[in-house]
């Protein structure tokens, strides 16, 4: 396996791979703007030439943000999240940026304990979010 940089041919086993995991799949505009600014933080696992994991990074100067990790069935549960986490922390150190958040469903207990068990911890803020028309 190996953890790399997302190129655009990787595009149609991202988006599937979205898909298959249940997460929100990204329009190749949004994907645009996400390259434009932190082109390093979006990473992709392949196997054999096939992406089998995906996770898009964002950083603001001040705070990074993991966004969109999802791993392939057939691949789960055999370290391809933790190395495509590790390999994100790695980038934003690299970058100065002093701290990392992420957004954890209160349902998904699988989820929470696998960020927990990389040494996230969650925290009691309030999200608020709205839709802004373009």
């Amino acid at each position: 396996m190996r953890v790399r940089e997302f190129a655009w041919p990787d595009h149609d086993g991202v988006v599937a791979l979205w898909a298959v995991t249940g997460r929100a799949v990204l329009s190749r505009a949004e994907l645009t703007a996400a390259l434009a600014r932190d082109p390093q933080l979006f990473l992709v696992a392949e196997v054999d030439g096939d992406v089998v994991g995906v996770v898009l990074g964002t950083f603001d100067g001040r705070r990074g943000m993991i966004l969109r990790l999802a791993v392939d069935p057939a691949h789960q549960r055999g370290g391809v999240a933790t190395m495509l986490v590790a390999e994100l922390e790695g980038r934003f150190a690299a970058l100065g940026c002093p701290r990392v958040n992420l957004l954890v469903l209160p349902e998904d207990t699988t989820a929470l304990r696998f960020w927990q068990a990389l040494g996230y911890v969650p925290q009691p803020d309030v999200l608020c979010s709205k839709p802004i028309a373009r």
